[in-house]
């Protein structure tokens, strides 16, 4: 039976239409988005598996390299735009905050726009003197066991947005959320250099596979 044969009110599109997307669970929100499922398969049958393979709906927006069965390219674009405008909507609400003043108020963030990449990022958040959210950028991309960051740049573009502090973070595309001895010295590295200019280093995260480890948290900055 595919979702055409449902009755109208148990049809995700219609049921979004008449009732809310809040009504929908979210394997049916992802049904909306594939528009169709596949041969045996419906579109919520796969947004099932879709929300299993990845382990949560937080994990999914997360990665969006999720491969089930009969996920063509068609469907994985849809996705991958839904899941692009998820990660900027968590953007602008974080700029949106009156201060960042908890670890947790950027890891969501950050690890939604980190956490799905194969390839090891270093980042920033840029704050100003309230910790008002002034900016987000990727500074330096690197393969998948490293990237290679160059504190001049990060002064540079620290004095460009005109930031009082910044939050710096990187992914492990491993998926290992530990800092190394490698990250330990580039933070500190990072933390004295923006000193000269008056820019504090309040944070660096971690991002790996399950929650975002903070530097500032293990006594690290």
């Amino acid at each position: 039976m595919t979702i055409k044969d449902w009755p109208v009110d148990e049809r995700p599109r219609e049921k979004l239409l008449s009732q809310g997307a809040q009504s929908l669970s979210a394997a049916e929100l992802i049904a909306v988005l594939l528009g169709s499922g596949t041969r045996g398969r419906s579109a919520v049958e796969l947004g099932r598996a879709m929300l299993t393979e990845a382990g949560g709906v937080n994990a999914l927006l997360a990665r969006e390299g999720v491969r089930v069965p009969g996920l063509g390219p068609a469907k994985r674009a849809r996705l991958s735009a839904a899941l692009e405008l998820a990660r900027r909507a968590l953007g602008e609400e974080l700029q949106q905050l009156p201060a960042l003043t908890t670890p947790r108020d950027s890891a969501a963030y950050l690890r939604a726009r980190l956490r799905h990449l194969p390839y090891e990022v270093f980042a920033c958040l840029y704050l100003d003197n309230r910790h008002r959210v002034l900016g987000f950028a990727e500074l330096f991309r690197g393969t998948t066991d490293g990237a290679s960051v160059h504190p001049r740049e990060v002064v540079r573009e620290c004095i460009a947005r005109n930031a009082a502090a910044v939050i710096l973070a990187h992914n492990h595309p491993s998926g290992v959320a530990e800092p190394s001895a490698a990250d330990r010295a580039i933070t500190r590295e990072l933390r004295d250099a923006l000193a000269l200019i008056g820019v504090r280093v309040l944070d660096h995260f971690v991002i790996g596979a399950g929650e975002p480890t903070s530097m500032a948290a293990r006594g690290m900055i």
